[in-house]
């Protein structure tokens, strides 16, 4: 009995293995833009501008 109940067990997390291929292509999908638009973002003159400020503040510090 205990191994029946453990087979059924088994071949339902079997259905449930793992991803299909159009899961896959549509979570590199949203890497992809995530990365470009993070990339947008820390190549905007704002943020440029901003880094520079730190590390100018950072190296005049007197310690």
């Amino acid at each position: 009995m205990f191994r029946s109940v453990w087979t059924r067990a088994r071949s339902r997390v079997a259905r449930d293995a793992g991803m299909v291929t159009s899961e896959y292509a549509m979570g590199i999908v949203a890497a992809v833009a995530f990365a470009v638009v993070l990339y947008r973002v820390v190549t905007s003159e704002a943020v440029g501008a901003e880094l520079q400020s730190i590390v100018r503040r950072a190296l005049d510090a007197r310690m």
